[in-house]
């Protein structure tokens, strides 16, 4: 009988080699002759460059080359858009990209204007200091709601105002329905700036062989093939010259999908021009200036529901900060207007955003891109009218759940994909019961919120959607090997997402390999030559399924072949530990690897049409993503005396359909609630009204350790997809998305007796200090009739 591997909670292959010290990071990478590169950045948020003096550094022994603007020559030009205007009909884009070096302005902290090469990062650094940038400080645009004032210095001359996107989608109306509606709940919320901070920064290093005519970069990027491919045309080459390696990664989480940064651009042109390999390795400091954040929104929405908490329509208005420029498009506010519907029947719905430009680091996706906004502004808002209609959290949700019959449901929106916004599936009721039951909601609703004269005890419980597995496609090549061994390869990188095991998997159990048996490779553009990226948890979907139709058509081949060869009816055949055998006569059999020699022959004749080798490559491309939920419920503690949150127990009920490996989502959840913990109490940039960042470093920027984040404790609902022949939808960032708002109800449960309302994240113990004292003054103050 055949083995299943699909859906069995394996240890993942690759922890051995991490754990171990033996897999390759890009620092791991050391040529002869290397040398290394430092960036001078701009210490101006905005600014005009007057003077560029870089002759100290050139005569500090040990620097090769100092280069600035100028001497890009042509080179000098913006960076690629990434992303088109959404067809959205009215939309209005601005889209500013950055360059290589700043030539004439500077538009952020930390925006590179000179690079240095030297014999070492030392030397190299120390020359960086040296170089003199004479530059006349402008006023630095940083609030938001102020960007678009018409005495607000624009940040690139060449627009009318700050202005980079304006879009408005809409279903339905929702003006015709306030009116009507028993209750109309308006709020203004407001959600801060974050930053990935993942334990590896990024990093590359770039050869070029003149010899050869080859150039090969190792990146820690999350799109190599996309990177080959711009770096070719930006340079002149073939992409066949081009390899770009993306090796383990230390954490990706968006920031590392971003194309092109400065860097990225650079040293390929460098190691070209000088002829030997260079090797940038970004800093800590560098990391909080010079790497894409997210986050930054203020929305005024309002929630329009009947007398029995019915929701009737929604209206959102909201300003997105895109930072200084714009590579990535609308695909974070295009997630928050959608991903706010969550898995709720909304008919009417109004959503407007306006995207500014600011003088701060750029925005672009973080683990979320845009979704915890949307999940966020949905999830309070339901709140709130629970407690004007005297209806507890819960209920009010259920009721408002599409029900199973409503899929696939069109939303009439256009989505970040530019398809339209369609769940392809879903069943909400089954999760939203499991996490009641699991975090004892109705007991603990029975009980007081003091435990303590100076702690209380708030329980909170809410419900999200992501939108994952978009397209465009990705493809996987299936080997069997005359060894025996099987390899499989894929152009998706992997920054800690399982992909050795859960593709081993999926082509095991269709070849019948022990997936501890298949060598998985990802990120490598000379072994496979076309994909998109691992972002919008699209790796498992497209790639898995890719995988699987490939290792399909290697199964019709051993079947054919192992049927021929053993006098068999292919029916009668099955796969079993790398042999192809007869079923009920396990000694009728041949391996794999047999099979693999005999199907690539060295001499004789072939029948017409034979392909050698037992292999195949394959890709798969879905009509438009499909769509994961979850529910996730948390019990706190808070602390009046120090206004620290403890969070007691922290449940998620999740549906990503079909689970491929039970372990890796556990973990994948458990990573995301971390980082949203994170983002909900401890992190938060701060920016001075000069531009200036205020806290970047990790004395001033607080993570969470493994001392504040809980064990969750975790079950699933599976509703396949009807997208994919596995029915798997994505749940890389399923963890992340709702904590914020779950924090938020949560913490006000606990202090309900205060009267207190919250309406952004992230909060902090100062600023809930800050929170319910201002809340006791305005109470005060109603008291006292003043």
């Amino acid at each position: 009988m055949e083995t299943r591997y699909f859906g069995k909670p394996l240890k993942r292959n690759e922890d051995h080699r991490l754990l171990t010290g033996k897999a390759l990071f890009v620092d791991d990478v050391t040529l002869p002759g290397m040398l290394h590169v430092a960036f001078k950045r701009s210490d101006f948020a905005h600014g005009r460059i007057l003077e560029i003096d870089v002759q100290a550094a050139l005569e500090r022994p040990g620097v090769v080359a100092v280069y600035t603007a100028e001497d890009l020559g042509d080179y000098h030009q913006p960076g690629p858009l990434l992303l088109p205007a959404p067809p959205i009909e009215g939309a209005v884009f601005h889209p500013r990209m950055q360059v290589p070096l700043a030539k004439d302005k500077v538009r952020h902290v930390g925006e590179p204007i000179a690079v240095v090469v030297a014999r070492s990062r030392y030397i190299a650094e120390d020359a960086a200091e040296e170089i003199f940038v004479d530059i006349e400080p402008l006023d630095a645009v940083v609030d938001l709601e102020g960007a678009l004032d018409p005495d607000t210095p624009k940040i690139h001359d060449d627009l009318e105002s700050n202005l980079a996107a304006h879009v408005v989608q809409s279903k339905g109306d929702f003006d015709s329905v306030v009116d009507k509606a028993h209750r109309v709940v308006r709020r203004r919320f407001f959600y801060d700036h974050g930053i990935a901070a993942a334990m590896e920064n990024r990093g590359i290093v770039a050869s070029w062989d003149a010899r050869d005519q080859q150039l090969e970069i190792w990146d820690t990027t999350q799109a190599p093939i996309a990177i080959r491919n711009g770096l070719a045309g930006m340079l002149g080459l073939a992409e066949s010259q081009v390899r770009v390696v993306a090796p383990f990664i230390g954490g990706g989480f968006g920031p590392k999908i971003m194309m092109f940064y400065p860097e990225e651009v650079l040293l390929p042109w460098i190691s070209m021009r000088l002829g030997w390999p260079v090797k940038w390795i970004e800093d800590r400091a560098e990391n909080f200036v010079a790497t894409t954040h997210e986050r930054a929104q203020i929305h005024e929405a309002a929630l329009a529901v009947d007398e029995n908490g019915k929701i009737l329509g929604v209206e959102d208005t909201f300003i997105h900060d895109a930072g200084a420029y714009n590579p990535y498009g609308l695909t974070v506010p295009i997630n928050s207007q959608c991903t706010l519907l969550g898995p709720y029947d909304v008919p009417n719905y109004r959503s407007e955003f306006t995207v500014v430009y600011t003088n701060k680091t750029l925005v672009t996706p973080y683990r979320g891109a845009g979704r915890q906004h949307g999940v966020f502004v949905m999830e309070r808002l339901l709140d709130l009218a629970a407690k004007e209609l005297g209806l507890d959290v819960v209920e009010i949700r259920r009721r408002n759940f599409l029900p199973p019959d409503a899929f696939p449901h069109d939303h009439g929106l256009i989505y970040q994909d530019f398809s339209s916004l369609v769940y392809d599936s879903g069943n909400y009721e089954p999760a939203l019961d499991k996490a009641v039951k699991l975090i004892d909601f109705a007991g603990f609703e029975s009980g007081s919120s003091e435990i303590e004269p100076h702690k209380r005890r708030g329980i909170g419980i809410v419900c999200y959607v992501e939108g994952t597995g978009i397209g465009p496609y990705e493809g996987a090549k299936v080997t069997v090997e005359p060894s025996g061994t099987v390899s499989v390869v894929t152009g998706v990188g992997t920054q800690g997402q399982g992909h050795f095991t859960s593709f081993a998997q999926v082509v095991g159990e269709q070849i019948g390999v022990d997936p501890t048996k298949i060598r998985v490779v990802t990120g490598d553009t000379r072994l496979f030559h076309w994909g998109a990226g691992t972002f919008a948890s699209r790796g498992a979907v497209v790639a898995g399924n890719a995988c699987h139709a490939a290792a399909l058509d290697v199964r019709k081949k051993i079947l054919k072949m192992a049927g021929e060869l053993l006098e068999a009816p292919e029916e009668d055949l099955e796969l079993v530990d790398g042999k192809a055998q007869v079923k009920g006569v396990p000694a009728k059999a041949i391996e794999l690897g047999e099979l693999a020699s005999l199907a690539n022959p060295m001499r004789g004749a072939v029948e017409p049409g034979t392909e050698p080798g037992l292999e195949a490559t394959t890709y798969f491309g879905p009509k438009h993503g499909s769509t994961a939920s979850g529910v996730h419920a948390m019990e706190v503690e808070v602390d009046l005396e120090t206004y620290d949150v403890k969070i007691l127990r922290y449940v998620v009920v999740h549906d990503c359909g079909t689970v491929i490996n039970p372990l890796i989502l556990e973990g994948q959840i458990q990573g995301g609630v971390a980082q949203g913990i994170g983002n909900a109490f401890y992190e938060q940039i701060l920016y001075g009204d000069d531009g200036q960042l205020l806290n970047g470093s990790f004395m001033d920027y607080l993570l969470p350790t493994s001392m504040d984040v809980p064990n969750v404790v975790g079950d699933h609902v599976e509703t396949p997809s009807p997208l994919n022949p596995l029915g798997i939808k994505g749940a890389g960032e399923a963890g992340a998305i709702p904590v914020g708002a779950l924090f938020a109800q949560a913490v006000e449960h606990a202090l309900r007796d205060e009267g207190l309302e919250i309406l952004e994240i992230p909060l902090s113990p100062n600023r809930l200090f800050e929170l319910l004292h201002d809340r006791e003054g305005i109470a005060s103050t109603e008291e006292s009739g003043s």
